[in-house]
């Protein structure tokens, strides 16, 4: 073969060359890599789990914000001794998608009210015992919803009694079972409230102005029995509370009392609302309690939910100690006043933007809510997150989907998971990034879903739900019309 002998500048040009070559590719690579990590989460799987024992968040601000009340899952640790054993996450997400077709239908015939029929109620001198054989709702009623998953304990009555209620953004009216439960009252972990035994309690009667209110709260128009105005709600999981419409003092601390807070006071309960008495409505309806505290807070609440189920996060109502560093989107007006209507403006997978065009989320517009546990996607943006999810997942094996989960992942033998991370972007050029506990979902030891899941059809309302909140602190300022993220705000 024959020796090639090349000018020694040519080879001093070609080593140099090679040279800058391998600077250039080794500078890539670590650049790439650094993009890739600032766009994954790495996590232990063990995170994605509740613990056996409750372990309680420190409030911020203390005992100095006197509106903060603590809250907790319903079917965890924190939840008082006694409570039910926690559903499987099967039936969860059955009665999830019960609440999201309820919110759909409540969005879809937002004139709807129903009557509450059959109804043939008498009372006692007091108005404080049902004795009537019916007590029946319509099956379905245009305004209704699931219940809630987070409880908060407040006081209620004089002497205070203390009662632990779901809250729902969701929902308007606040109400608890009472005795003497003339037609049926269902198992809760309180003494049932009593008020007869309440010296500042009273009946609202059925034809002054708070008894009129009550058809825009709950959807159904009140019934009366002898001069006693008469609520009535029902869930989408069929859930229902029947009772009288009242009057006492509500207390939420020793400097947050409110003597003449309006409610339903239950003598007909019955449904899925695990060991709680009741429920408090955040929701904008004038019955709510956000608008019955307006004068003292300001229709201005926030709360954060804790990652996991074994700890607690908090409810806060007023500005006192509100976080400052809080990113604000404004509430979508023309979406109506019965929800938290918000604008999504794009999502974002392992820090790419999804294709998707501004029309897919503008059809039928986005709610958020804290009722609901899985975020409902239009189907074209569901889609479009599952595959680009699936792309950058591609290492891990694929598992089966899990009732409305469909992208799930077989972890048998890891410990450890990289995620990329999801960011939603709301109006006002407002970006989140999720929490890890909000973009997976474990369904068993060593399987995890994608956390969302997809409307059946483009015309259905987007849902945010609580998972996607998850150690955010959100904050509703409803009297300026905005919604604000502040991360970290719990555990």
């Amino acid at each position: 073969m024959a020796n090639l002998n090349y000018p020694f500048s040519l080879q001093q040009r070609f080593l140099l060359f090679s040279s800058l070559l391998l600077i250039l590719i080794s500078c890539f690579l670590e650049r790439s890599n650094a993009v890739e990590g600032s766009h994954f989460h790495s996590v232990e799987i063990s995170s994605f789990f509740p613990a056996d024992v409750c372990s309680r968040s420190t409030i911020k601000g203390g005992s100095t914000l006197q509106s903060t009340l603590e809250v907790f899952h319903k079917h965890g640790p924190c939840s008082k001794k006694g409570a039910n054993k926690a559903p499987a996450l099967s039936e969860v997400l059955t009665h999830d998608q019960a609440r999201v077709e309820s919110i759909h239908a409540r969005i879809n015939s937002n004139s709807n009210i129903n009557n509450i029929n059959n109804i043939n109620l008498n009372s006692n001198s007091n108005s404080n015992e049902l004795k009537g054989k019916k007590a029946n709702l319509p099956v379905q009623s245009g305004r209704s919803l699931g219940s809630g998953n987070y409880i908060v304990t407040v006081g209620l009555g004089t002497p205070t009694r203390r009662l632990s209620l779901m809250f729902d953004t969701g929902s308007d009216l606040t109400w608890t079972q009472c005795q003497p439960c003339v037609r049926s009252c269902y198992k809760q972990q309180d003494p049932i409230f009593n008020p007869s035994a309440s010296s500042s309690y009273t009946n609202i009667s059925c034809n002054s102005a708070e008894c009129s209110k009550l058809s825009s709260a709950t959807g159904n128009s009140p019934g009366c029995a002898s001069t006693t105005c008469v609520y009535g709600i029902q869930y989408g999981d069929q859930s229902f509370s029947v009772g009288f419409f009242s009057r006492d003092k509500l207390t939420l601390s020793t400097m947050d009392v409110f003597p003449s807070f309006l409610f339903g006071c239950g003598q007909n309960n019955q449904g899925l609302f695990g060991n709680t008495a009741g429920l408090l409505g955040l929701g904008r309806n004038a019955l709510s309690i956000i608008s019955q505290t307006a004068t003292k807070y300001g229709k201005y609440f926030s709360y954060c939910l804790p990652s996991t189920s074994s700890s607690t996060g908090h409810l806060t109502l007023g500005k006192s100690g509100a976080p400052t560093r809080v990113k604000y989107t404004p509430f979508d007006s023309s979406q109506g006043s019965s929800f938290y209507f918000i604008s999504i403006v794009s999502i974002s997978v392992g820090g790419i933007q999804l294709p998707i065009r501004p029309s897919v989320f503008q059809a039928a517009g986005s709610i958020i809510d804290s009722g609901t546990v899985i975020t409902r996607l239009p189907p074209a943006a569901y889609s479009a997150m599952s595959a680009a999810f699936q792309k950058l997942m591609a290492k891990y094996p694929a598992a089966p989907a899990y009732s409305i989960l469909d992208t799930c992942y077989d972890l048998s033998g890891y410990t450890t998971l990289s995620i990329p991370t999801i960011s939603f972007t709301f109006g006002g050029n407002v970006k989140v990034d999720l929490d890890p506990t909000g973009i997976l979902v474990a369904v068993a030891r060593s399987r995890l879903c994608l956390a969302f899941a997809g409307n059946s059809d483009a015309t259905s309302v987007a849902i945010y739900g609580n998972t996607q909140q998850k150690t955010f602190e959100v904050v509703y300022d409803v009297a300026a019309g905005k919604l604000g993220f502040a991360a970290a705000g719990c555990k």
